[in-house]
């Protein structure tokens, strides 16, 4: 065999991999973007009758306009990670949509299928009409299948375009070279996470005061362990803990830790203003203050990961553009 026809044939399968990635990806859009442009129109298809959805036209048009970008987003993405434009994308521009995406998409990927084990799949534990059950296995089904084909896209785009910059392990960083900026942030965010982290472990164990009624008990759980990753990769690269472990795992744990509290504390606190979350009377004070915790706990880490990388990337030699 001509050792220079060798590598074709893993170029070729790899191509044929992304493309039905991105087709599964794309097609896993579909059922949730006609459901919402369905709504938009008017229709009720699977709303119950007394869902809090048909109280506010206008804000329920607006949230689910807002929803569809947000989903259109994932599709831009799968082009992006496919095509050669994509590798010409700043990273900043890339990766910023993408921490959203694995943010919002990550906690839906781990706490539906433990949400089917506990509830049977029901939207809240406390069984107040919101959605038809069948549209939320619908939409959480395609939210599951578009984290894994996009998931997988970026792991293969992420590792040829910035692989360089975790290569090694963690015994291989300079033990007293992270910056102290970089620790007071890792104490800093792990203090913060206590707040929301306490008070999603007391609501996870049954404790009402406060609480929001319309997330399950398993979701609080799923919160915590998502809460814990962010804390534990932002310290594991800030003061060297998990020495024998890739550089990759406390990035990753970081990366969607961080992304998905982040977002959520976002998303959960913007809701109630878009009337697409049916909190009694809106957020109570011990809610505003773990959105705010988780907020600010995940932006921390994600800046202490993007400074951890931007300094390698000084130090590591670059590849080549393909």
């Amino acid at each position: 065999m001509n050792p220079s026809t060798a590598p074709a044939p893993a170029r070729v399968v790899t191509g044929h991999r992304r493309r039905l990635l991105r087709l599964v990806a794309i097609v896993a859009c579909l059922p949730y973007l006609c459901l919402k442009l369905a709504w938009i129109a008017g229709s009720h298809l699977g709303i119950p009758d007394g869902s809090p959805l048909l109280k506010h036209r206008v804000t329920m048009v607006v949230a689910n306009g807002l929803t569809v970008l947000m989903d259109a987003t994932v599709i831009v993405l799968a082009l992006l990670l496919t095509r050669p434009w994509g590798r010409r994308v700043p990273s900043w521009l890339l990766a910023v949509p993408m921490w959203v995406a694995t943010g919002l998409l990550a906690p839906i990927m781990v706490g539906f299928p433990l949400q089917m084990v506990v509830h049977g799949g029901s939207d809240s534990g406390d069984g107040r009409p919101f959605l038809d059950g069948w549209v939320f296995g619908v939409v959480y089904g395609g939210f599951i299948v578009q984290g894994l084909a996009l998931g997988a896209l970026f792991v293969g785009y992420a590792r040829e375009r910035w692989g360089h910059l975790w290569q090694g392990r963690v015994w291989d960083l300079p033990a007293q070279s992270a910056p102290a900026a970089q620790r007071t942030t890792a104490v800093t965010a792990a203090v913060l996470a206590l707040v929301p982290g306490t008070l999603r472990l007391l609501w996870a164990c049954g404790v009402t005061t406060g609480r929001d009624t319309s997330s399950s008990r398993p979701m609080e759980v799923v919160y915590v362990g998502f809460l814990a990753a962010a804390v534990v990769g932002a310290w594991q690269l800030a003061f060297r803990r998990g020495r024998p472990l890739p550089v990759g795992v406390p990035l990753a744990l970081g990366w969607t830790g961080s992304g998905a509290v982040a977002c959520w504390g976002a998303w959960q606190a913007l809701a109630p203003l878009a009337g697409v979350n049916d909190i009694a009377h809106g957020p109570t004070q011990l809610l505003d203050l773990t959105y705010a915790g988780q907020v600010i706990t995940g932006v921390l880490v994600a800046v202490l990961g993007a400074r951890f990388l931007a300094e390698r990337s000084g130090r590591a030699p670059k590849r080549p553009a393909r």
